[in-house]
């Protein structure tokens, strides 16, 4: 049986609201160019260990946030697999 996590058992009920609109919609979810180059500028100063704390903070959310966006792509490609149209 496949572990469930927390975050994924939260999201059931967003999952259960999805049409296949709203899936591609999820799906294509993306930073825009300033945020990509924001973030890259971050992830680089992590790399070299030089972040300050307001920095880390701030890298720490967006991870965090990446992690949530991708379990709702994730999910949001199987909803599409099983409700093509």
């Amino acid at each position: 049986m496949p572990t469930i996590s927390y975050l994924d058992r939260l999201l059931d009920p967003v999952v259960e609201s999805f049409t296949p609109a709203v899936a591609r919609k999820i799906m294509s979810l993306r930073a825009d160019p300033a945020l990509e180059q924001h973030i890259s500028k971050l992830r680089c100063k992590a790399n070299e260990g030089t972040l300050t704390p307001e920095e880390d903070a701030e890298y720490r959310d967006f991870v965090e946030s990446v992690d949530v966006i991708s379990i709702l792509q994730a999910r949001a490609r199987q909803f599409l697999l099983h409700h093509s149209g």
